[in-house]
C-alpha cells in the first residue's frame, strides 16, 4: 500500500479539518486530523492494518513478539494490526487504573519480550515516550513506534533521544492539501 492510497482513503473518511484547533500537548493548529472518524472506519481501519504488517513483517527472523497499543488511539490500530500478524498485543495505559486491578498494561507481557508501539497520531511524541517507559518498566524490549500519521513537530527526535525509531505511514506534509500547509 502506498502513502496516497491511505491518504485518500483518510480525506474520504473526512478526517482531516481545517480551522484553529487547540492541541492536546498544548499550542493550536490550523489543521486537525480526528482519529476517531478513521479508526472508526472499517476501510481505513484495514488499510492502517495491512500497511503496519507490511512494515513490521520480518524478512527473517522475528522482528517482535508483541505488539502495544497506546491507550484509547492506539488500541483499535493494535487489535487490528494483531489480528493481520497473527501477534498478541497489549494495552500501555497512561496511568494505572483506580479500580480492577489497577493496571498500567493490559494483557500478557513477558520480561525481555520485543515490543512495537503502535500509536494513531503524534505531534511531540510524548505519549508515545510514556507508553515506551511503561513497557521498559516492565521489562519489555522497545525501540521502534509505528504512527499513522507524524505531525512532524518534533516526534522524531523527542524519541531518537530515548532510542525510539518513529516510522510514520504518512507525514503531515504528504496529507495536507497544500493550499493548508
Amino acid at each position: 500500500m502506498d502513502w496516497q492510497q491511505l491518504r485518500n482513503a483518510l480525506k474520504v473518511a473526512d478526517a482531516i479539518k481545517y480551522g484553529e484547533f487547540d492541541l492536546s500537548q498544548g499550542g493550536t493548529s490550523e489543521y486537525y486530523i480526528d482519529k476517531y472518524l478513521f479508526e472508526t472506519n472499517p476501510d481505513c481501519l484495514e488499510l492502517i492494518a495491512e500497511a503496519f504488517a507490511e512494515r513490521i513483517r520480518p524478512a527473517e527472523g522475528p522482528r517482535t513478539t508483541r505488539l502495544a497499543g497506546v491507550a484509547l488511539g492506539g488500541v483499535p490500530l493494535a487489535t487490528a494490526t494483531s489480528v493481520e500478524l497473527g501477534l498478541p498485543y497489549v494495552i500501555a495505559r497512561k496511568q494505572r487504573k483506580a479500580h480492577g486491578l489497577g493496571n498500567q498494561i493490559e494483557g500478557a507481557l513477558e520480561p525481555d519480550d520485543k515490543v512495537i508501539v503502535l500509536e494513531d497520531i503524534t505531534t511531540t511524541g510524548q505519549s508515545a515516550i510514556e507508553a515506551v517507559e511503561v513497557l521498559r518498566e516492565a521489562g519489555a524490549v522497545v525501540d521502534e513506534v509505528f504512527v499513522v500519521v507524524d505531525r512532524e513537530e518534533g516526534a522524531t527526535a523527542n524519541l531518537a533521544a530515548q532510542d525510539v525509531e518513529l516510522r510514520s505511514l504518512l507525514t503531515a506534509s504528504k496529507l495536507l492539501d497544500s493550499g493548508h500547509q
